[in-house]
């Protein structure tokens, strides 16, 4: 059994994996914490020699008067800025604003931290040569774009610009990059959407005393920049949790623990940087704040104010399980449970004559309407009940109260479906009062196996694809918006609807956007923007405020890994597995992480949508199965033995290395086929080290039938 203290002392298989990471050149995370601005953006006023300080260069950056100069980092980068100062005439000034978008560079102030309108600038009144560094209370979190801003008459000899990049602080300085997992496909706008996610999920892991203080929570005195009320303080200086690391919602902001955000950052965390240490320092900032009364779990960690949401409270449930998940460590699992079950009885408490859950508070991810009888809400109840049962079931846990729990699902299911779904839609109506059709009840109708039948799932998946527009799906609950949190989710929805080639186009048309849009960082995923591809995100007012560097937005990292590359662990730390990959229009795939078991890998290749070539490799004393729907053939191991597959099936495979023999015709998803001779396919690269992915185990426990069409 994996404990914490076994994770610590093997230093989270980091060490041994960064010299030999596969494909590590799309790597962002930086190789020194050292880090130095590549580019000038612009220059206002009169500044000699700007570029001379770029690359970590000792320069003479001379500021005239009233002057600025806008630094480009690149990428996405967090930490403290120092500024080395030559010779400097009397009484100057020299001051510092960041952004992480190029939309909201200013010499009045840094974009938002909070939702006050914009954040002060930072200045130094340099009395003579010397490096002058920024406060720990003043680093920033996210930033692409840092502009020196030089405001009085004289001059300022600016000789280094450097940047102590702070995230990842519990990793050493030169294993920033040491991934424990990889991916690579034939589409090279894939392969940097998995690597971006990674980074995204880097940067938002921060040290647990630099969290935001929320000085102006709640107040609204600015809508865009340049407004009369002026810039506002900010401080990152709040301990929001115990222990080196945390994992929070935004690099930039908000900095507190949000458990809906970790449903989609802590999977794509276990198959990049299996940082579980973070993701339980973050878990148990949030269960120290449950009311142990009630079961009540907060909607945010501390210091956001205490506050009942339906959805996100079951969340801080669902990370507890994804956590045991993906670390095996049943000790932290066991110390818990007394605290799931009340929180899990809290929620059950909300299911009123209907047979569903009721509910009473609008808090969400920033959806509108939230309420009644919500098919989110009901999903979401209705998935983490049935993780409650298969946790119990691992725990011994009493069968009458596993039984109760399960009688409470069915009703549930049974509800939803007679009162909430629409046939003539082919979609589920967010409750009994309205005929909105939400993306993130729909999608997670399909997660959670709310659907009561193949038939639903596939006309939901239709269903929202038709909506797309040219700048990915919308969050038709939240008014104009993209969502790319729920959008996370809507990728495991077409997925689970064997409809992989829609998952991916929706990848490259949303992620791609973001990735790419010369607005953005071009390296961290945004929390969210309007439909038509402006940089406003519908709840919120103040533009500059939104994130750019959002852990909820790394959804096709887990997804690609996992559902693509098709490794998916059945049971706690992967002990069982199933290998199913779903290439879509991918022509290959190579993909893999560790978990404290070892190292999953699958590599795979495909031609019209059909599977020709297949390896991978589990870890020894594990054990699993494949699916290959329409694949003829039979698996070899590395020891000679040959298992024939059945219907594309094989069961009761022991962990070792594996090698698909094609031979006969193979049906794909469209009902074309392909033929072929008999032939040992092995994958044409094969490189992995490392690798892992899930379908979850809890959902199969709870009676999951997973059929790819």
């Amino acid at each position: 059994m994996a404990t914490l203290s076994s994770l610590l002392a093997i230093g989270f298989l980091t060490a041994s994996a960064s010299a030999a990471a596969p494909y590590n050149q799309y790597i962002l995370a930086p190789s020194s914490r050292r880090l130095h601005p590549v580019s000038v953006h612009q220059i206002n006023g009169s500044v000699v020699n700007a570029a001379s300080v770029l690359g970590g260069s000792t320069g003479s950056a001379v500021f005239n008067n009233a002057a600025a100069v806008t630094y480009d980092f690149g990428k996405n980068v967090a930490g403290l800025v120092t500024l080395q100062i030559g010779n400097v005439s009397a009484g100057q000034f020299i001051g510092l604003t960041y952004t992480e978008s190029s939309l909201w560079i200013s010499g009045e102030g840094c974009d938002a931290t909070q939702d006050a309108g914009i954040d002060e600038a930072l200045w130094f009144q340099p009395s003579g040569p010397g490096n002058y560094s920024v406060s720990r209370e003043h680093e920033r979190g996210g930033f692409r774009y840092l502009s020196l801003l030089h405001n009085t008459t004289g001059f300022v000899n600016v000789q280094g610009v450097t940047v102590q990049f702070t995230p990842m602080p519990h990793w050493r300085d030169d294993q920033l990059q040491a991934y424990t997992g990889y991916f690579h496909s034939n589409d090279e706008l894939l392969n940097r959407i998995w690597y971006a996610g990674a980074y995204t999920n880097q940067i938002c892991t921060i040290d647990p005393t630099r969290g935001n203080s929320l000085v102006h929570l709640g107040v609204l005195n600015s809508t865009q920049l340049g407004n009369v009320t002026g810039p506002d303080s900010w401080y990152l200086n709040y301990t929001i949790a115990s222990g080196s690391s945390v994992l929070v919602d935004g690099a930039k902001r908000d900095r507190l623990v949000w458990p809906g955000d970790m449903s989609i950052a802590v999977p794509s965390i276990t198959v990049s940087t299996y940082d579980l240490v973070t993701i339980a320092n973050s878990l148990d900032s949030l269960f120290a704040l449950q009311n142990k009364t009630t079961g009540l779990l907060p909607y945010a960690g501390a210091p956001f104010p205490l506050q009942y949401s339906p959805t996100y409270h079951l969340y801080n449930l669902i990370g507890v399980a994804d956590y045991y998940l993906y670390s095996n460590d049943l000790a932290y699992l066991q110390g818990k449970w007394s605290d799931w079950k009340l929180g899990l009885n809290f929620s059950l408490s909300f299911i009123d004559s209907s047979g569903l859950f009721n509910a009473t508070s609008s808090a969400d991810w920033l959806r509108f309407g939230m309420g009644g009888h919500n098919v989110e809400a009901n999903s979401i109840l209705y998935y983490t009940i049935n993780q409650g049962i298969a946790l119990g079931q691992v725990l011994n846990e009493s069968s009458s109260l596993l039984n109760s729990w399960a009688q409470r699902a069915a009703g549930i299911k049974a509800s939803a479906n007679r009162l909430l779904w629409n046939d003539t839609a082919g979609m589920y109506r967010d409750n009994e009062t309205t005929t909105l059709m939400p993306q993130d009840g729909n999608c997670w109708a399909i997660l959670a196996n709310l659907t009561a039948n193949s038939s639903q799932i596939t006309r939901i998946s239709s269903a929202l694809a038709a909506r797309w527009g040219p700048y990915g799906a919308p969050a038709v609950e939240a008014a104009n918006a993209v969502s790319p949190f729920i959008s996370g989710f809507e990728l495991q929805a077409h997925m689970l609807a064997g409809n992989a080639t829609a998952a991916l186009k929706l990848m490259r048309l949303e992620w791609g956007f973001m990735l790419d849009d010369p607005r953005m960082t071009n390296s961290t995923f945004i929390e969210g923007y309007s439909s038509d591809g402006s940089l406003h995100y519908a709840p919120y007012t103040n533009d500059p405020r939104v994130s750019h560097a959002h852990g909820w937005a790394t959804g096709p990292t887990s997804t690609l890994t996992f559902y693509v590359g098709g490794i998916h662990l059945l049971s706690a730390g992967g002990s069982t597995w199933q290998i199913s990959p779903m290439l879509g229009n991918l022509t290959s795939v190579d993909t893999g992480f560790q978990t404290t078991l070892g190292s999953f890998t699958s590599q795979v290749n495909a031609s019209s949508g059909a599977i020709t070539g297949l390896r991978f490799a589990t870890p020894s004393g594990t054990t699993g199965s494949v699916s290959l729907p329409g694949v003829s053939g039979s698996l070899r191991a590395t020891n000679g033995a040959t298992v024939a597959l059945a219907n594309g099936m094989a069961s009761n495979l022991t962990g070792g290395t594996w090698t698909l023999q094609v031979n006969g015709s193979k049906t794909v998803s469209n009902g074309t086929s392909t033929s072929s001779s008999t032939t040992t396919a092995t994958p044409a690269t094969y490189t992995g080290s490392a690798g892992s992915v899930f379908v979850s185990w809890l959902t199969l426990a709870a009676g999951w039938v997973v059929t790819f069409i």
